[in-house]
Formats: C-alpha cells, sequence, structure tokens
C-alpha cells in the first residue's frame, strides 16, 4: 500500500476553477505574503487553475494577477503538475471531469479535495480509482472576504474485517492533515467531521449565510419601516449580527446573551415575544433539515 505525501512548495491545481476556487487562491496567496518560513506545515509554491471559458481565465487573472497559471480547456495538462488537486465542479459535472481520458493517470498518487455538495468521497473514489487520495471540504460564500467556514472530511478507516479488494491502496502521510486544515485556514476557520456530517453541515454554513441574509433583511426592513435610512438601518443590522456573532465564537452562550438583553417589560422581551408567536425557531430549524435533505440528493443521477 502506498502514501500519499505532501512535501513543501507542493503546485496546488484547482480544477473547474469558479468563484469558491477563486476565493481560496487569493487567500492562500495573500496568508503567503507574511507567511513565518519557521513553520513546518507544508505550504504551496505554485497554483494552476483550470477553466473553460475565457472570461472565467480573466476573471481568475484580475483577483491574481500573474501568481496563478491559468489553464483554458487544460484540465489534464494542469493536473499532470500539481500535488494536491481542489474540485470545484459542479456535482453533476463531476463523472464526466474525472472519467476524461487520461485523468484517472494524472491523479495517480496525488490528493484530490474535492468541494462538492452531495457527491461522496466512495462516489469520487469510483471515478478516480484506488491510486488518489480523496477528501471532501464544505467552505461557504464568506470565504471570499477570508471569513468562511469549512469542513472537512477525510475517509473512514477500513475496519481490520473488510477484504483486500475493499481497501485503498493509497494512505496519507502525516503531512496531509496539516497541510489541508493550512488551506483552508487562509479562508476562515477549519474543522474536521466524519463525512456523515457533511449533508447537514452543507445546509448549516454552506446554505447559512442565505438564511441570515433573510433575517438581516428582514431586521433592515424593520428599521426603515420605523424611519431609519435605509443605509443606516443595514448597517446597523449587519454590525448588530457580526457582533453577536463574534461574542458566541468568543465563548458566550446565545441564551447568556440574549438574557443579558432582555429586560423586564422592556422593548427586547417584546420583540422576542412576537419572534416566537411567528415560529421563528422551528421555521430556522426546518430550513436547515430541508436543506439538508436536499443536498443529500445532489450527488445521486437522476
Amino acid at each position: 500500500m502506498s502514501e500519499v505525501s505532501i512535501k513543501d512548495n507542493y503546485t496546488l491545481c484547482m480544477l473547474a476553477c469558479g468563484t469558491m476556487g477563486s476565493a481560496i487562491l487569493s487567500g492562500v496567496l495573500d496568508s503567503l505574503l507574511t507567511f513565518s518560513t519557521t513553520s513546518t506545515v507544508p505550504v504551496p509554491g505554485s497554483f494552476l487553475a483550470c477553466v473553460t471559458r475565457q472570461e472565467s481565465a480573466d476573471r481568475i487573472k484580475s483577483i491574481c494577477g500573474n501568481k496563478v497559471e491559468v489553464f483554458l480547456h487544460g484540465h489534464l495538462n494542469a493536473v499532470s503538475q500539481s500535488d494536491i488537486v481542489v474540485l470545484g465542479c459542479k456535482p453533476q459535472l463531476c463523472e464526466e471531469i474525472l472519467t476524461s481520458k487520461g485523468m484517472k493517470e494524472a491523479l495517480k498518487g496525488k490528493l484530490l479535495i474535492s468541494v462538492l455538495a452531495g457527491t461522496t468521497i466512495k462516489q469520487i473514489q469510483e471515478f478516480v480509482g484506488p491510486d488518489t487520495f480523496v477528501i471532501r471540504a464544505m467552505p461557504n460564500t464568506p470565504c471570499r472576504i477570508r471569513q468562511g467556514m469549512t469542513v472537512i472530511s477525510f475517509p473512514t478507516p477500513p475496519s481490520p474485517s473488510s477484504s483486500t479488494v475493499d481497501l485503498a491502496q493509497i494512505i496519507p502521510s502525516p503531512s496531509v492533515r496539516p497541510a489541508v486544515e493550512w488551506i483552508f485556514s487562509q479562508i476562515g476557520r477549519a474543522v474536521f467531521l466524519d463525512e456523515k456530517h457533511l449533508d447537514a453541515c452543507t445546509a448549516l454554513s454552506g446554505s447559512g449565510p442565505a438564511f441570515a441574509c433573510v433575517m438581516l433583511e428582514a431586521m433592515t426592513d424593520g428599521g426603515v419601516m420605523m424611519g431609519l435610512p435605509f443605509t443606516v438601518a443595514q448597517e446597523l443590522a449587519a454590525q448588530t449580527m457580526q457582533g453577536a456573532a463574534r461574542m458566541v465564537l468568543e465563548g458566550s452562550h446565545p441564551a447568556q446573551i440574549r438574557n443579558s438583553v432582555s429586560t423586564p417589560g422592556g422593548c427586547t422581551i417584546g420583540g422576542l415575544l412576537v419572534m416566537e408567536d411567528g415560529k421563528i425557531r422551528s421555521t430556522i430549524a426546518r430550513a436547515i433539515q430541508e436543506a439538508t435533505n436536499i443536498a443529500s440528493s445532489l450527488g445521486k443521477k437522476k
């Protein structure tokens, strides 16, 4: 059984580089400007991006300049030169790209990171064969401003009772996990979870910005209705949500924050009761549930 290992100054390739791939490249490139040379974590030294449209190539160049080599219709050539490949296509295009002529050979012995919703490690492994180490990562839209949340999943190690035909032919060296964590830590926060949780993570952190923005818009509308200028109302709502979220990330419990604002007979408790009348908790929770169910079906063939 062979081992995939990541060395310093490796080549990072964005295969089907869209908005998320551009965000990852931009975040990593910016971080390297201040990166400590004493770090033992392997970091990329060169960058490749694969696209199929000229406007996409132009967009990457405008974001990343000449630090990224862009391949227009050159997937196979770019992957052949890479050490880590990040797959960012639409789920329905996954099989077409990974089973194209020569791709399996180009990916042999390499690390493939899929950021596709609903497409499992097992499905991707079937496309690329046992000689490529496949993991999944689920970043979200705020990665564009390096305030994202990424959940990373490694394949479950086979049990001792597994037959030899079921065993992966390649395993990760100790260098793989810190290298992957470093990439996604440059665009926000990163955590590791079992793959069985990724559909729920897709719904909560992947779709979450859209749900949060509905709340933000509603708060803004309320402010405008009560006489505030729109731009002021939106800034108040956005900064309030950001500040509350930061308090939670720094250790405060949401209920503690809510209770600290809710004085007896005050305006906050009155507003909270109206929200409870509208079943806001169950509505939001059900939205996460429905989004999870849909995420789980994205990688399935119609």
